[in-house]
């Protein structure tokens, strides 16, 4: 398995991924799945100011992870949420872990001290991802989105990427 920086080339792939849980699932919370256009935008601004992952083996695209704003506010800038997603029959193959290592050396290499991910409850497969790479439960926001028929709480958890924080602000 190879990780590497996604490119606009990968946008279908990771669309295959993704368009089923926005259209079965909470785990995303969007209620449509973005267009091909749309998508390879949230590529380019997200590997710009962050950065975007994809894991392959032999040209199968097996998931993809990245990092994205937390808030707008200034004081915000270095926090990031990440999110991660990995194609069903790659699951349980360690390839989710193996992104977002990944995904934390880029994030820092680049500035970043926070890492904050929301979790859509119940999903103890994505808890137990979460927490095998060092993220910590922060806090629970209830009844925070309502999809597919109900509402669902959203888990939050926080990892360090930069340990111990620098005393003055880096430079993104």
């Amino acid at each position: 398995m190879l990780v590497r920086a996604a490119t606009a080339a990968d946008v279908p792939a990771m669309l295959e991924i993704y368009r089923p849980l926005v259209e079965q699932t909470a785990i995303s919370f969007e209620i449509e799945p973005p267009g091909v256009n749309q998508f390879a935008e949230r590529l380019a601004h997200y590997s710009a100011g962050w950065a975007w992952l994809v894991c392959e083996e032999e040209g199968d695209i097996l998931g993809y992870a990245y990092g994205s704003p937390h808030r707008e506010r200034l004081a915000y800038r270095w926090t990031t949420e990440t999110s991660a997603y990995v194609a069903t029959h790659a699951r349980r193959r360690g390839v989710g872990r193996l992104l977002y290592l990944a995904l934390f050396d880029a994030l820092s290499r680049r500035g970043y001290c926070n890492a904050l991910a929301g979790i859509a409850l119940p999903n103890e497969a994505s808890i137990a991802l979460h927490q095998a790479v060092g993220f910590k439960l922060a806090g629970i926001f209830p009844s925070v989105g309502y999809k597919l028929g109900r509402w669902h709480d959203v888990a939050w958890f926080h990892r360090t990427l930069i340990d111990p924080l620098p005393p003055d602000a880096p430079t993104l």
